[in-house]
């Protein structure tokens, strides 16, 4: 129950948690997004500012608003104002699970929206506008009524341009909401929404198969792979299906069905519909004409006679397995097939410098994609002829589109590299406005961003308009983890000015010193090639101009620098810089410096809230925790055993600040706490466990689930034994079973004394991440032959910056 506990918050009966981190960036305006378990009521409170843990909306007198999800024991949706009710729903985005379920809530002037689901601004359930909106409210409660709530991976979001499409949910009669430039946006919209296999209903356009029906013998064009997929159509040479006996209305009622979903016929028609529908196996067509007619025979009175009897196809899910994605009775498993076999295919597709690379159906590509369809159209010469030649895309991606188009479903598991293949599928679906795989592909790249693949994803997106929520979140994603984003590797560099800017005056900027900032701003201006500090620039500068190395980026790094708070450097540092070929040639940097040194000697002269955002640390800073010399106080294991700095040192493990674990049982020469105890023990090793058929010996150390560390160094004592260890790893880890190694003991011979201390630094990419856990293991046999792995050690204290 305690792990439990750790991975969610809890909230008991008619409590409320506040957390710092739960308020929109603009009052009136923001999403949460959250998961909850609960058998009822789901509840979140909006209010201007926050409130106590034994907080409850029904004793609010102030300003707010309240959502309830699974009011009334599960079966009601409220929404209070001011504890007043205005919306009671009844079955409306229900909680209640054996697991945890996904929601999203977003308020904007006034407009509360209520989605499910892991991605918000979709999957819509629920929307009201309050008459007289609460433009203030800004923090959020997490809130429970008579049973317990759990609460996970709950995170505040900026609308951005997404409050726009939530708009167009409402009545435009109940409200008209008027924003500049909103009919321009209207216009530049794909027309998606209302693209679909209607528009090709009885068109000769695209058409490959006539049907010729009715005494006059009327001519109706369709489409043979739309007919394969929907039914059993025998195959024609000619091209022409001869129906005797079947009327217009008739057949027009069946392809209706199947180019839309759903039709209209008379009610003494009904049984022609089926006896059709039947000939071409259309099968769920013809259960409809039979549950009608059905209908019919057990009451009379249910419809007029000679009234049009609606028939719909039953899929309400429009990514199931059997149905197309756009809700027409169309089988996938033909319509792959199909595919595979290229049966009758109607284009060839080339790829420049890859010869043909797929054979498929114009009427396929046109449904999914607008371009395609004007392609094959409007006189284009791809509209007379049987081939389409692309270029500057991969044969892996296009197969990856049409995979997409002929199943309406994302599969990139079975292929190698699939990020890039991902990206530049993502580009695809953009460029030939297929936009449910342009989603798809959005929610895959959120979903497995990293700080390794954040710069890649930022270099293709930043010129795309379409993918701005996807570009704020890879922008966040790289503020929150500047340190290593800009030191891992050299990718940043190729970013674009405006993105690079964006980061770096990001609220959620995270770094460990401002010298880190402009580093990573001359390493952009002058291209750098490999990871560079300021001095490898200045040494550059003694045989160069800022002209000839920043060439031109050059305004921009002036522009930049200012962004550097100098104020906050140290002053050894400062006058470092003052002596710098930097100075000496950029003017921008040189009046900073001084500027920097002027304050540090005589304090703070132009007053303003710019200047004194300058001499505020970055938010979310970590605080700097330094080795010095073995056995110092200055760890972070220290430091947690004095309630970080608020009390007297008490073991940390007896305090039940940090946890210890080792990989053999708790005994009087495995005892968790002695590591941290900072007194000597003779006798104290981790025995070994064996996984995998292979011993494995560790100690462990848990800093709590609030806190994170980037560890620059460590420290061990080794016990009284003579058991030296040459072969072991230092390694962290988030979530204590992935870990990554941090440093790598091979044949080290460093502790060669009983009771010796030693200490190593983490150098190396992997040194600024931060992590949760961390661990010693053992790698290879100690040299005690009688227990050579038992890894012995009485001491282990962390350096590096604390959050």
């Amino acid at each position: 129950m305690e792990k439990k506990e750790k991975k969610f918050l809890t909230v008991a009966p008619f409590e409320c948690a506040w957390r710092n981190d739960l308020k929109f960036r603009e009052a009136g305006r923001g999403c949460v997004a959250f998961e909850a378990f609960a058998h009822n009521d789901v509840t979140l409170v909006f209010r201007e500012n926050v409130g106590s843990q034994h907080y409850h909306y029904k004793k609010d007198n102030s300003p707010h608003y309240t959502v309830i999800l699974g009011s009334h024991r599960n079966r009601r949706l409220k929404i209070e104002v001011d504890g007043k009710t205005v919306v009671d729903v009844e079955g409306v985005g229900l909680c209640c699970s054996s697991s945890f379920q996904s929601y999203w809530i977003s308020i904007c002037d006034g407009l509360i929206s209520i989605g499910k689901g892991r991605y918000p601004f979709q999957n819509l359930v629920f929307q009201w506008l309050d008459s007289n909106p609460n433009c203030s409210v800004r923090y959020i409660g997490l809130s429970s009524w008579d049973k317990h709530v759990g609460y996970r991976n709950v995170s505040v979001l900026p609308l951005t341009h997404n409050h726009i499409s939530l708009w167009k949910h409402l009545d435009c009669n109940e409200y008209t909401y008027e924003e500049a430039g909103e009919e321009e946006l209207e216009d530049e919209r794909t027309g998606y929404e209302k693209w679909g296999l209607e528009n090709f209903l009885e068109t000769w356009e695209l058409s490959d198969v006539v049907f010729i029906v009715g005494p006059e013998e009327r001519h109706v064009p369709a489409h043979k792979p739309i007919l394969a997929a929907s039914g059993n159509f025998p195959s024609s040479s000619e091209h022409v299906f001869q129906l005797k006996g079947v009327t217009y209305p008739i057949l027009h009622a069946l392809l209706e069905y199947i180019y839309t979903g759903q039709t209209q016929i008379p009610e003494s028609q009904l049984g022609s519909l089926r006896d059709l529908g039947l000939q071409f196996e259309v099968i769920s067509l013809v259960k409809q004409c039979e549950e009608a007619m059905e209908r019919f025979k057990l009451n009379k009175k249910l419809f007029d006679s000679g009234k049009c009897v609606e028939l719909s196809y039953p899929c309400t899910r429009p990514h199931c397995c059997t149905a197309f994605p756009f809700g027409v009775p169309i089988d996938v498993l033909r319509l792959r097939q199909l595919h595979s076999t290229n049966k009758y295919s109607d284009v060839d597709i080339y790829i420049e410098g890859h010869g043909l690379i797929a054979q498929s159906h114009k009427i396929i590509l046109s449904l999914w994609s607008l371009p395609f369809a004007k392609m094959f159209t409007n006189g284009m010469f791809e509209t007379i002829s049987s081939e389409v030649v692309l270029r500057d895309t991969s044969p892996e991606a296009f197969q990856a589109l049409l995979e997409f188009m002929y199943s309406g479903e994302l599969n990139l598991e079975a292929t190698k590299d699939s990020g890039a293949l991902l990206l530049e599928l993502f580009l695809l679906a953009d460029q030939f406005g297929v936009t449910l795989l342009h989603q798809e592909c959005c929610k895959t790249l959120l979903e497995y961003l990293s700080e390794d693949s954040v710069c890649l994803i930022l270099q293709v997106i930043s010129s795309i308009p379409s993918c701005q929520l996807i570009e704020e979140t890879c922008q966040r994603n790289f503020s929150m983890h500047f340190d290593y984003c800009t030191t891992a590797s050299i990718d940043f560099v190729f970013l674009d000015g405006t993105t690079f800017r964006n980061i770096i005056q990001h609220p959620d900027l995270t770094v460990t010193s401002e010298e880190k900032v402009l580093n990573a701003i001359l390493m952009w201006g002058v291209k750098a090639k490999e990871v560079c500090g300021w001095e490898v620039v200045d040494e550059m500068m003694t045989y160069s101009t800022a002209e000839v190395l920043f060439r031109d980026r050059l305004n921009t790094v002036h522009d930049l620098l200012p962004l550097v708070r100098f104020l906050l450097l140290p002053l050894s540092l400062l006058e470092k810089f003052e002596k710098s070929n930097i100075s000496r040639h950029m003017s921008t940097f040189n009046n900073l410096v001084k500027e920097a040194i002027n304050y540090s000697e005589h304090g703070l002269t132009k007053p303003g809230n710019e200047h004194k955002l300058r001499i505020q640390h970055r938010r979310s800073s970590y605080k700097e925790l330094q080795y010095i010399c073995d056995g110092d106080s200055n760890g972070v294991l220290y430091f947690a055993g004095t309630s970080y700095g608020e009390h007297q040192w008490v073991n940390p493990v007896l305090a039940k600040r940090i946890t210890i674990t080792a990989s053999s049982p708790p005994s009087r020469f495995t005892d968790p706490k002695v590591l941290v105890s900072r007194t000597y023990q003779g006798t104290s090793f981790a025995g070994p466990q064996i996984e995998d058929g292979r011993n494995y010996t560790w100690w462990m150390v848990d800093i709590g689930a609030d806190h994170q560390l980037i560890c620059n160094y460590y420290t061990l004592r080794h016990d009284g034994s003579r058991a030296y260890m040459r072969y072991w790893n230092f390694q962290g880890s988030l979530d204590g079973k992935t870990w990554t190694n941090l440093r790598v003991h091979e044949n080290d011979q460093t502790i060669c004394k009983p009771g010796q201390f030693a200490s190593w630094p983490v150098t190396g990419p992997n040194a600024l991440l931060s992590f949760r856990f961390f661990r010693v293991v053992l790698t290879g046999p100690t040299m005690d032959a009688s227990n050579p792995w038992n890894f012995c050690i009485c001491f282990l204290e962390l350096y590096g910056f604390f959050h």
